[in-house]
């Protein structure tokens, strides 16, 4: 991959990664013992989706002699913060902060936890980097903040006031928090809005693992809507690259890390019946309001 490592005068180059059990969490961890870092890595193993897939990305990465893990919830500050202390005074070079609730139709039934992780542990990481000095800090957000009436492809300045989910709303608030401490504290930070990750090991709820899985065991395809709306399918490695990158120094930036080659979720089933074998039984249902049209 190259080195992409931007704090080479610094001995140790530590790095907090929250949600380093997750899908997207687990790679750039990998990523970054790769490249040299030190990692400590946070993750409370909620039974959000099967935990056992958490434990085997775990496993994958436990033994690096670079990699230390606590589990710990990132909404509760107390516990964060004597994690911290046992790091002493400057803890990190970089926050990466990629705990998060993520589902676009989960979160219109709980919208609560949604808040509580995605804004309120947001906000805990923040004030702690302002406690501790460290500069960086990395915000996982959403293209789903985009809604249903941006042209596309979507810019990252474009309007972001008409979240379509509590899910959306919540990454709108953790943005919004971010901007703050940069503009108080002078946190350097980086938002990136992902868009439509997958790859091996990733969360059983996503689109294309739930299709797989319907079509091989001759189960009903749910199908939200007619098919036609678009998903901007960006692979794990690609996201988990681009977020290493994200640590330089950029003052204030928000960054669509994104494939932008959108694809119709019909050619996406089309596509697994070929490489199955097998066709879809799909069962339509109206499209959710929740989702948006196009990323």
């Amino acid at each position: 991959m190259g080195d992409i490592r931007t704090h080479k005068d610094l001995d140790v180059m530590n790095v907090l990664v929250t949600g380093a059990a997750g899908f997207i969490g687990w790679k750039v961890t990998e990523f970054l013992l790769a490249e040299g870092y030190t990692v400590m890595g946070v993750d409370n193993l909620n039974d959000a989706y099967d935990v056992r897939l958490k434990h085997w990305r775990l496993e994958q990465i436990k033994d690096h002699p670079n990699f230390t893990f606590h589990r710990l919830d990132i909404t509760n500050q107390r516990e964060l913060r004597e994690l911290w202390k046992l790091k002493g005074t400057t803890p990190f070079i970089a926050v990466i902060n990629l705990a998060a609730r993520a589902g676009v139709r989960q979160s219109v039934e709980n919208p609560w936890v949604y808040y509580e992780t995605n804004v309120t542990g947001t906000l805990n990481l923040l004030e702690l980097c302002r406690e501790f000095g460290v500069k960086k800090f990395i915000l996982a957000s959403t293209s789903s903040l985009y809604g249903a009436n941006n042209p596309r492809p979507f810019r990252e300045d474009a309007n972001t006031d008409g979240p379509l989910s509590p899910y959306a709303a919540s990454k709108k608030a953790a943005e919004v928090l971010c901007y703050t401490y940069h503009y108080l504290y002078d946190i350097d930070v980086t938002v990136l809005r992902y868009f439509t990750v997958y790859g091996p090991a990733g969360r059983p709820d996503m689109s294309i693992f739930r299709f797989i899985r319907w079509i091989s065991e001759g189960e009903p395809l749910v199908l939200y809507g007619d098919g036609t709306q678009e998903r901007d399918f960006t692979y794990i490695d690609d996201i988990a690259r681009g977020t290493l990158f994200a640590l330089k120094p950029l003052g204030y930036e928000v960054i669509n890390l994104g494939s932008d080659r959108p694809v119709p979720l019909r050619k996406v089933i089309a596509l697994l019946e070929d490489l199955i074998g097998r066709r879809a039984y799909i069962e339509s249902r109206a499209p959710h309001p929740a989702d948006v049209p196009a990323t």
